[in-house]
């Protein structure tokens, strides 16, 4: 497993040079066809678009390699959408060409995103020989009416099928999504999805409950009656079953939707938790690094067109990243309030919570002397208790996380 960096002062996210290693996020924007609950940048029927796609791509990690003078990589995550939709000949050239342009430490976390039904023994050994060591599956649940309703291709079996598969492939370390609070999910269908999760034995699990987003077919139908709106009390009894299931089957609660066994924390999505830089290519994507948060363009389209006509002197500062180039199209500077605020809010879903010595080595200020009024409220409150010199979440915090995360955030001027 790859080693997440210890924190770093704020101070140093304004220098003029990047502090490696940092997490790659890249993302695809391709599926076959598109959830009824999903408000991703994903899209359905643009196939034809998947060669000039990878060409872009390639040209974007190449880009920052170079700008970056090939920087060091200690995590790598293919999201989207649906990596595994990809011919493995497309993965396999993105791959080479990250291992082209960046220097991917020893040991790093390599994650590729799959539908069940993407993944058979020829795709994944080719996964595996172009250097993904860990595979991540949506599942999402074990009961075929659910899935139907939630508008998934596969399966339950499908999806036990593709675990095992992955696994006989040779991926040793395994995640499976999963969503609860889900309308006509009674607490029994959870408590038997939840008992085959464990039955399988995957490395990690992922525990995500809906949100209805707008503009989502799901939330038209919810609007319209023709699907129940979910029961939030149900949803936090489903919640409960999972910490205490997954709990006596051995599994480390280590984050508010995530557990794992002993040694298989996710370390790319560590690195957001604890704030650390990260760079996001593709359309869409998100990236946290040098002082600034920035973001390129959604459109596939545009994405292709743009990088295909972006070039840039070879001399170009690091640090000068803005609106576009590239295909940049939001960026925003981190004010010093900004930074604790989403250190807390981030930090804070992690079970072992913020460490009063970080906070203190980060931003030169004591929690307290930040703080002290928000922590005592929400302890007197019973959502957030003190250990050591950590603060963090309650059992019952972490169904009201929300609540919690909120009342750290910092308006600029303010710290």
């Amino acid at each position: 497993m790859a080693t997440v960096p210890q924190t770093q002062p704020v101070v140093e996210a304004h220098s003029n040079a990047l502090d490696p290693p940092i997490a790659l996020y890249v993302h695809i924007p391709f599926c076959l066809s598109k959830c009824n609950y999903c408000d991703f940048n994903t899209y359905e029927g643009i196939e034809n678009l998947m060669p000039s796609f990878v060409n872009a791509l390639s040209a974007e990690i190449g880009h920052w390699g170079d700008r970056f003078k090939r920087p060091q990589v200690s995590t790598i995550f293919f999201g989207g959408g649906t990596p595994s939709y990809l011919s493995a000949e497309l993965i396999s050239r993105l791959m080479e060409t990250i291992d082209a342009s960046m220097q991917i430490a020893p040991n790093s976390e390599i994650t590729l995103e799959a539908n069940p039904d993407d993944i058979n023994p020829c795709k994944a050994k080719a996964w595996l020989a172009a250097g993904f060591n860990r595979i991540s599956i949506g599942v999402q649940s074990f009961h075929d009416p659910i899935l139907s309703a939630l508008s998934r291709r596969h399966s339950a079996d499908n999806a036990a099928q593709a675990v095992t598969t992955a696994r006989d492939s040779g991926f040793a370390n395994v995640n499976i999504d999963l969503m609860f609070g889900l309308p006509n999910q009674p607490l029994t269908i959870w408590e038997s999805t939840l008992e085959r999760a464990v039955e399988l034995g995957t490395e990690h699990l992922s525990l995500y409950g809906l949100q209805i987003e707008p503009g989502t077919p799901l939330h038209r139908d919810v609007n319209r009656g023709i699907v129940p709106t979910p029961n939030d009390d149900l949803a936090a009894d489903m919640y409960e079953m999972a910490m205490d299931a997954l709990g006596d089957a051995g599994y480390d609660h280590y984050e508010i939707s995530n557990w794992a066994k002993p040694g298989y924390r996710s370390q790319h999505n560590l690195a957001y938790w604890l704030n650390k830089p990260y760079v996001g290519v593709g359309p869409g994507a998100h990236s946290s690094m040098l002082g600034k948060r920035f973001a390129n363009m959604k459109s596939p389209r545009r994405y292709i067109d743009t990088i295909a006509a972006t070039s840039y002197p070879s001399h170009s500062s690091a640090l000068s990243i803005a609106e576009g180039e590239l295909a940049i199209d939001f960026v925003e500077t981190t004010s010093s309030a900004m930074a604790m605020s989403e250190t807390m809010m981030l930090g804070m879903r992690l079970v072992e919570g913020i460490s009063d010595i970080d906070f203190q080595h980060r931003f030169g200020k004591t929690l307290t002397s930040v703080y002290g009024h928000e922590i005592e409220s929400l302890a007197h409150a019973g959502l957030i208790e003190r250990v050591s010199d950590r603060v963090r979440l309650t059992r019952r915090g972490r169904l009201l996380g929300n609540s919690v995360f909120e009342r750290f955030i910092l308006t600029d001027g303010e710290g």
